[in-house]
């Protein structure tokens, strides 16, 4: 009897042991599906799963060219490459490119919600008052020495609000003007055209006697009802480049603490001269009701010699040229000339930002993310799908598009056209009307100048009520 019971005794430890066994095996098949981390089988640690939004930016990781290259792309590349590397969590990140036109919609209703994307790679323009708002947390802490010293410090005052970073740059679309160099020669202006590499810079003498040399000297038989600048009004799009002209004369448009000081002697010059020009007939007619689509088309036909444009819409004429869609010319850049001789340009950086979602594991892990692919040495790379905001970047791919460095040395022109005030979407709402009054001469450029200041500054008074960042000055 006790032999059996000493059997029956092993027999039932053998079986245990080998469940233990199976059980053990069973588990590190699930570790190796899941996959394995550096510094440890990802299933042993803890699952995070983050949210990525983007708008459509460029297809591919690095080149539209590549196989399947789509807009979520890099993106995708980038969250796998950082999944299989991190080591504080075993993290999963989703990638979604939502549509431009229903981004804020889609932010509303999920910040709303309590579901926000934990990290938005979009334009920082758009994403500002989202700042104000305190739906986005500071990254000041992850930015580093290495990266301040390879992106120029125009870029940080751009993504810079109070006190803190709230996004990283990655790389940006500069806003300058486009000329058509055939014009020029045809008018006899050729002194004053740049290199096909070059972002030119004239005075604001020299851009005087370019506007009055194209009135006077355009050959009327080949370019008929043809103009010298490109002027438009009749809504806020394109108005970076009216805020330029603002600042033509040294005005520097808004104070230490956010209010738009545009009523001086300098505002009321610059205003003066957008309405000389256009009384002298130096741009387009009828400017109160253009549009900047409109002028666009206008320079694509060579009925403008001189207009607006970024690298998305030079880019666009050139391919429109190659594939026959408009008659090809030769189209070039400029700066925006001041009365200093110091050019002015501004620009859209393009970055990431990382939401509020108000879960501290998920928020350290959209930071870490943010940080991974903004600074990794592979992946920067795609910001030649752009114009770059780093150096680096720019001069190793300056055979690419000899362009990259004018745009690098143009960096240190920048001025922040938004400020980063609070409420800046309701503030553009504000310039048009009073150009339009300044353009129809309803308006003088003392009172245009005065009654923009009253009523955008109400604008950014009322937001500053709500903006976590003034709050906590």
């Amino acid at each position: 009897m006790n032999r059996k019971r000493l059997l029956i005794v092993a027999v039932a430890l053998m079986m245990f042991a080998s469940i233990v066994a199976g059980c053990a095996g069973k588990n590190n098949e699930a570790g190796n599906a899941t996959g394995t981390n550096a510094g440890g089988a990802a299933g042993n640690k803890e699952k995070v799963e983050i949210k990525v939004w983007l708008t459509p930016q460029w297809k591919g990781v690095l080149d539209a060219s590549e196989s399947g290259a789509d807009y979520d792309s890099f993106m995708k590349y980038a969250a796998e490459k950082f999944s299989s590397q991190y080591t504080k969590y075993d993290a999963k990140v989703n990638v979604e490119v939502i549509a431009g036109d229903q981004r804020d919609q889609l932010l509303n209703v999920n910040l709303s919600g309590g579901t926000p994307p934990d990290v938005m790679f979009e334009s920082v323009f758009a994403l500002g008052d989202y700042v104000h708002r305190g739906a986005l947390v500071p990254l000041t802490d992850i930015v580093d020495d290495a990266a301040k010293k390879d992106i120029s410090e125009s870029y940080w005052n751009s993504v810079t609000f109070g006190k803190d970073v709230y996004f990283y740059p990655f790389q940006n679309n500069p806003g300058t003007f486009v000329y058509n160099a055939d014009m020029f020669k045809a008018a006899g202006l050729d002194k004053f055209i740049g290199e096909d590499s070059e972002i030119k810079t004239w005075t604001l003498a020299e851009y005087e006697e370019i506007l009055k040399g194209l009135k006077d000297n355009l050959p009327k038989d080949k370019y008929s009802n043809a103009y010298p600048m490109a002027l438009y009004a009749v809504n806020n799009q394109g108005d970076t480049w009216n805020l330029a002209y603002l600042r033509m004369f040294g005005n520097k448009f808004f104070d230490d603490q956010g209010n738009i000081v545009l009523d001086d002697e300098k505002g009321v010059k610059a205003a003066a001269w957008l309405k000389k020009i256009k009384d002298a007939g130096y741009t387009n007619p009828g400017a109160e009701s253009v549009s900047s689509n409109d002028v666009n088309g206008m320079f694509q036909n060579q009925q403008l010699a001189i207009s607006f444009t970024n690298p998305i819409l030079f880019n666009n004429t050139k391919m429109d040229m190659e594939s026959g869609k408009i008659k090809k010319f030769d189209a070039r850049l400029a700066n925006i000339p001041s009365e200093s001789g110091d050019p002015l340009s501004f620009t859209y950086v393009v970055g990431a930002g990382v939401f509020q979602s108000k879960d501290e594991k998920k928020v350290e892990v959209a930071k870490d993310f943010v940080k991974f692919f903004s600074t990794d040495a592979e992946l920067v790379k795609s910001s030649k799908n752009g114009i770059p905001v780093r150096s680096s970047v720019a001069e190793e791919f300056k055979n690419v598009n000899p362009l990259f460095t004018a745009y690098d040395a143009n960096s240190k022109y920048l001025f922040n056209f938004t400020g980063n005030v609070p409420g800046y979407s309701q503030l553009r709402e504000v310039l048009y009307p009073e150009l339009q009054a300044l353009y129809t001469g309803a308006s003088t450029p003392e009172k245009m100048v005065k009654e923009y200041q009253a009523k955008g500054n109400a604008v950014i008074e009322n937001n500053k009520k709500n903006s976590v960042i003034y709050q906590n000055q």
